[in-house]
């Protein structure tokens, strides 16, 4: 099923230099889709640091569950991603699937089934035969270049209506490092991660344990403020491979709190809350960004859960989708958070006019003044709900009826 691209999506695919020790390819196995690129293959050179976060999702897929074994190890010299079938709730076929493809994989490159990571996206429940993947990697291989990242972004897409990319650069050791990468997410988004998968690659030189702190951190403060429906996939994967390419980093970097690593931390944060944001813009049917900020709340925590209830009611999704200036549904939200909040002290903005404070409508709101807006394609909300000095900051999409056209007809 085509899908007109989101309106909210960026004005052109980003300009992505090489990365030293990544090569890609691309290629149409028929998993699903007909006539389009749907396994990719990043090949690392030897010695790739890699760091993943991965969903938190009970039922899990099986390319989750070989990452999480496979990341024990430290280091990497694959990633094989498919999109049309996620191969979770597959029971023991899902296993042999991911088995079979990390050992043929590993075979082409000379190196441990352990070191190929692997991720899928796609319908749930159907088993997925590992032939059409398998069979496609001697021609990946062969094929593999450094410039590919438009076909490899395009190849892991599912109902997005847009290649998802970014790259930025940071110092290191003296050394300008660059840091690339891909996303896919349009549905089934919610934190935990918010269905995602995302690979990034780097050219600096990191260890892997503190390469995952840093990846961590950044996940939290951006693929974890992204909500488009409240769904939880079983399949979300954060992929980080440092390739070490630009150099060796500052001797004596032993912690991820060390300040030599700031400009790369800061660097890697702002690479995600894009690729995130760009997640939220692609929501399934979406018209407009919507952007949540909460403070004075109880904690940061507090704050991103009550950010987290009016970014996920459907009550205020529809109402922005309808651009309706329904600001008591706000209200709503944030009461039903379950967090401390104190009515008689909370204030509501929109667009930055204020409509509520001190629990009432503010005698000077005219709805009149808002409707511009409303209209627009990036609403913002704030919400201070009276307590302490918590903060939060969190984005989502408008709920049309474009979701359920999309949604009702995802198998057919």
């Amino acid at each position: 099923m085509a899908h007109t691209v989101s309106p909210l999506a960026p004005a052109s695919f980003p300009d992505m230099p090489v990365i030293g020790g990544v090569r890609l390819a691309s290629a149409a196995t028929g998993i699903r889709y007909k006539n389009r690129p749907d396994v990719l293959l990043a090949v690392l050179d030897p010695g790739t640091a890699v760091a993943g976060c991965f969903t938190r999702s009970k039922s899990r897929s099986a390319p989750v569950d070989w990452c999480v074994d496979a990341l024990k190890g430290g280091m990497a010299r694959a990633v094989v991603i498919n999109a049309g079938n996620a191969n979770a709730f597959t029971g023991k076929a899902g296993v042999r699937t991911v088995t079979a493809v990390a050992s043929a994989a590993a075979r082409l490159l000379g190196c441990k089934p352990g070191e190929i990571f692997q991720a899928s996206t796609g319908v749930i429940g159907e088993p997925l035969d590992p032939a059409p993947i398998t069979s496609a990697l001697v021609g990946l291989v062969r094929a593999a270049k450094a410039e590919a990242w438009p076909d490899a972004a395009r190849a892991i897409m599912t109902t997005d209506t847009f290649a998802k990319a970014a790259t930025v650069t940071a110092k290191l050791g003296g050394r300008t490092v660059t840091i690339n990468g891909i996303a896919k997410g349009s549905g089934m988004i919610a934190p935990d991660m918010a269905t995602m998968l995302v690979s990034i690659f780097t050219d600096a030189a990191i260890p892997s344990k503190i390469l995952q702190k840093l990846l961590s951190r950044s996940v939290d403060t951006s693929f974890n403020c992204i909500t488009v429906d409240g769904d939880t996939s079983t399949s979300d994967t954060v992929l980080l491979f440092a390739t070490g390419a630009a150099g060796p980093a500052s001797k004596g970097i032993k912690s991820a709190a060390d300040a030599r690593l700031k400009p790369f931390a800061e660097a890697l944060d702002g690479l995600c809350l894009d690729l995130a944001q760009q997640v939220a813009r692609d929501g399934e049917g979406a018209e407009k960004l919507i952007e949540i900020a909460v403070t004075g709340a109880e904690s940061d925590r507090a704050a991103h859960r009550i950010a987290m209830s009016v970014a996920n009611s459907p009550l205020v999704k529809t109402a922005i989708a309808g651009e309706d200036a329904n600001w008591g549904r706000i209200v709503m939200a944030v009461g039903k958070a379950g967090e401390k909040a104190v009515r008689d002290r909370l204030r509501i903005r929109i667009g930055g006019i204020t409509v509520a404070k001190n629990g009432m409508r503010d005698p000077a709101y005219h709805e009149a003044d808002i409707m511009s807006h409303m209209k627009g394609r990036h609403i913002v909300i704030e919400a201070d709900v009276g307590v302490a000095k918590g903060k939060a900051r969190v984005w989502t999409c408008d709920l049309t009826h474009r979701y359920i056209d999309i949604n009702g007809s995802y198998r057919s």
